[in-house]
């Protein structure tokens, strides 16, 4: 049985797994209200890195542990953007969501774009945290570069909260890079209906401001924030602006 590991105590929480096309999540589902916030980590995390931020959030709140990734368990082969949207967007249709606001950083920020043109019936916005892949350096050799760059700046709680999980991301972690870099989100984002929040750290560079400007640019209502002081885990630790940025964003839509 998976952990609690998001929901306060003395707040009820749906904790389980939830199977598709071969593949399995894990989910912590708490709080109430109507468009929940679905949670959607990065490469080589869990839904724990966003226990800082979902002190934050109000509401109904959904994270969850793609396949391989947290306590969900290893796939028999690894999961496209395409294929993991497929099975997010499943899982809230079990649910009988259809009003998700879906949270993604980096990695997720990319299987958010894909669950909103594919199954855009679950969805009603998007909230991108340092977007990948940046189209002008796809390559596993540049993300990593830009990834230790931003590891050798950030706070100590990213650090530990990173390292942990990627410990825990499986000897399929390489294959995993790979298939984030393959993928183009470019191909997404003009055809994705619901309005979308680009949240940036000021210090971010695996999404750098120029290629979160081609976002806003190429979705047809977007709008963009920086949090200043920040680097790639605007969400994971000392979160409370990014969190208001959003809260103030979910309200307006």
């Amino acid at each position: 049985m998976p952990e609690r590991l998001l929901a306060p105590e003395g707040i009820p929480a749906d904790i389980g797994e939830f199977t598709h096309a071969g593949a399995t999540l894990v989910h912590e589902d708490f709080g109430e209200g109507s468009k929940p916030i679905v949670l959607l980590h990065g490469i080589g995390m869990g839904r724990s890195v966003y226990l800082d931020l979902t002190t934050h959030l109000h509401g109904r709140v959904i994270g969850l542990d793609l396949p391989g990734f947290g306590e969900a368990p290893e796939p028999e082969r690894v999961l496209t953007m395409e294929r993991h949207a497929d099975l997010v967007a499943a899982f809230l249709r079990t649910r009988g969501i259809h009003d998700a606001v879906v949270l993604g950083h980096s990695m997720g920020s990319q299987i958010a774009a894909e669950i909103a043109v594919r199954h855009p019936e679950v969805v009603s916005a998007l909230v991108l945290a340092g977007p990948t892949v940046n189209s002008a350096s796809r390559s596993i050799r540049a993300q990593a570069g830009y990834l230790l760059w931003d590891l050798l700046h950030e706070r100590p709680q990213v650090l530990w909260r990173g390292a942990r999980e990627y410990l825990r991301g499986g000897p399929n972690l390489l294959t995993k890079m790979k298939a984030t870099i393959v993928h183009r989100p470019e191909n997404a984002y003009p055809r994705v209906g619901v309005p979308v929040l680009v949240v940036r750290g000021q210090r971010d560079p695996l999404a750098p401001m120029t290629w979160c400007q081609e976002i806003v640019e190429m979705v047809p209502d977007a709008r963009f924030a920086e949090i200043p002081d920040h680097g790639h885990g605007t969400l994971i630790s000392d979160s409370g602006g990014a969190a208001a940025t959003i809260r103030d964003f979910v309200r307006s839509i």
